[in-house]
């Protein structure tokens, strides 16, 4: 039997804005802004006050796996909007010994010896990211 259409429903939750134009959704939250393309999707998009709506009309095998995709990707940010988010990343060194160097008040990262190359890649965090060492061996949050 052929599905002819196919939906989910997000809820958001206190505290967050969500805007919708054209397939680009916005989530404004107390810690911040998260904004995404999902163009490339073949999708109805619908917001009402405390929900988002997404449909697939006529889906296929792939249109059914998008769609769980796009809602664990707006479940995620409606999630991390309000809360905020602490990533701890761990370099790993299997043939080449990475040297990272955290400097200028935690808001720049240098990476020395990527892949064996010579010359030094510098990372500008965006504002109100720091980052800064763990005190595990190469680990840094």
């Amino acid at each position: 039997m052929k599905l002819i259409h196919a939906g989910d429903v997000v809820k958001i939750p206190e505290g967050c804005s969500v805007k919708i134009d054209r397939r680009i959704v916005t989530v404004d939250g107390p810690r911040g802004q998260l904004r995404k393309s999902f163009k490339h999707l073949q999708c109805e998009l619908t917001l009402f006050k405390k929900s988002i709506d997404i449909k697939v009309q006529l889906p296929q095998q792939e249109s059914c796996c998008m769609r769980a995709n796009h809602l664990l990707s707006h479940q995620q940010y409606v999630h991390w909007c309000p809360a905020g988010l602490q990533v701890q990343d761990e370099i790993c060194l299997r043939s080449f010994p990475i040297n990272i160097n955290i400097i200028n008040d935690n808001t720049h990262v240098e990476v020395h010896n990527f892949l064996g190359e010579k010359f030094v890649r510098r990372v500008n965090l965006l504002p109100g990211v720091t980052c800064k060492p763990t005190g595990n061996k190469d680990e840094i949050m």
